[in-house]
């Protein structure tokens, strides 16, 4: 393991330092990563000057108490949150997105969006659609594993303990959110601080204080630099392998070096206040889940801006297991399981439109949320829903799109699409569109045709584009 030591712990030695030509980022070296982004150029003509946050709500959000509350069907039906106001005539959302509402203007929402099955899976993100790979990856197989101007991986997945290192682990059960496919491990997305490759081979092996002192991190960073320099390490390195050492050492400054964030900002995006875990009953199982988003949710968003804003190109973001709410041992049942988790879903998608817009970045930046499906019109016996694969609540906001408006309807009971169904493929396509020339695509020499097939096919959700 590559240790970063403080003066007390000493240095060391070249044979442990030439390791940093060899940090895992999805399987590839970070000096073969640097090589990968020199071929790739003739490829990143593909590329336009977009990025996408796929917000991925895991577990199934129910349609009825997001973006279509149905409250004029009978009462074991419509939203159990009851319904708010939108700034859209005659729109309104579940009770618990009083934010969300107020932007609403600034929205498309789909009320004819399916899934296609009742399963717990990842389908949206990986899935037989995506190859069996992130879809974050079929776009880094195009235009390449690495940012060129930047360094940055253009394939990111965060989760809580790319915030909170106490978190509980990235939740795999249901599948797994890093997966490349048969496209290779260097497409795959990096995952900071989740026990990635990178995270084993590198340590930040400082005090914990030390990281909240700016001045001070950045002095260790500058002494182990001077260190590096006057010890011998990097003579013979190749050119690759420089620009592996210079990416480290700029990725690590940016990525602690929070004088760029204003504390107020920070502070507006938090969601840990809204759900401290003591007000989460112990009688369910997920209570650590529910506690974890909470904690984490809004900082996830604000990290994911912040690459996008530095050149990402796509960013899965996804907390704990939590949008399932059947009502039973580990899952709260619709009223309380959405304090628990709409109430930061509403607040962090909330900061990050107002973060966004007040930045420009609402043409650059696509922000999609859904989860593998939605929930039963029928609320069970112990006041919650179940798995529905036949309709599904979908949110976008940005990326140059046409927002304002809802898409599709939905039947009088909230289960089935009552106008012209919109699918995963239709949802990819837009995504797809929306981050590539998709001409250009067509005449990239060397993809592999299933992913050619794949970036290709469908059509963009008629009205956004």
């Amino acid at each position: 393991m590559l240790t970063f030591q403080d003066a007390a712990g000493g240095g060391m030695d070249r044979r442990q330092f030439l390791r940093v030509g060899s940090l895992g980022l999805g399987g590839l070296s970070l000096s073969d990563l640097c090589a990968a982004r020199a071929l790739a150029k003739g490829q990143s003509r593909a590329a336009r000057d977009k990025s996408v946050i796929f917000l991925f709500m895991h577990g199934g959000p129910s349609q009825f108490e997001t973006f279509d509350p149905k409250m004029e069907a009978p009462s074991g039906i419509r939203s159990t949150t009851g319904e708010v106001k939108t700034t859209l005539p005659g729109v309104t959302f579940g009770g618990t997105f009083e934010k969300l509402a107020r932007r609403a203007d600034k929205l498309a929402v789909i009320r004819s969006f399916y899934t296609g099955d009742a399963n717990h899976d990842i389908k949206p993100v990986v899935g037989r659609d995506t190859l069996g790979a992130n879809m974050g990856s079929l776009y880094s197989r195009i235009v390449g594993p690495m940012q060129g101007a930047t360094g940055l991986p253009t394939n990111v997945a965060l989760f809580p303990r790319a915030v909170m290192p106490e978190a509980g682990p990235a939740i795999t059960e249901f599948g797994n959110f890093n997966a490349a496919g048969d496209l290779g491990t260097a497409y795959a997305p990096f995952v900071p601080g989740a026990g990635g490759n990178l995270q084993k081979d590198m340590l930040l092996n400082l005090p914990r204080e030390r990281l909240n002192d700016r001045r001070g991190l950045l002095a260790d960073l500058d002494r182990w630099k001077r260190w590096a320099d006057t010890s011998g390490v990097v003579e013979g390195f190749g050119t690759f392998q420089q620009q592996a050492f210079d990416t480290l050492l700029r990725g690590v400054s940016a990525a602690f070096d929070l004088s760029k964030e204003d504390p107020k900002l920070i502070a507006r995006y938090d969601t840990a206040p809204l759900v401290p875990k003591e007000r989460i009953s112990t009688r369910w199982n997920n209570r650590a889940h529910y506690a974890d988003n909470a904690a984490t949710l809004g900082k996830l968003l604000l990290l994911a801006r912040r690459l996008c804003e530095r050149g990402c190109g796509f960013v899965t973001v996804t907390t704990s297991f939590v949008w399932d709410m059947h009502a039973d041992v580990n899952n709260a049942p619709m009223t309380d399981g959405m304090g628990y988790v709409g109430v930061p879903f509403d607040h962090a998608v909330s900061a990050f439109i107002d973060d966004v817009e007040a930045r420009g970045l609402s043409e650059k930046i696509l922000l999609v949320c859904c989860g593998e499906m939605g929930r039963t019109p029928a609320i069970n016996s112990n006041g919650g829903r179940d798995h529905w694969g036949n309709l599904a609540p979908l949110l976008l906001y940005g990326g140059g799109l046409k927002m304002g408006q809802v898409i599709g309807q939905s039947t009088r009971d909230g289960g089935e699409p009552a106008s012209d169904g919109i699918g995963m493929q239709d949802l990819m396509a837009t995504i797809m569109h929306t981050l590539l020339d998709i001409g250009e695509v067509r005449v990239t020499d060397g993809l592999p045709r299933n992913l050619l097939e794949a970036v290709t096919r469908g059509t963009p959700i008629r009205g956004l584009i």
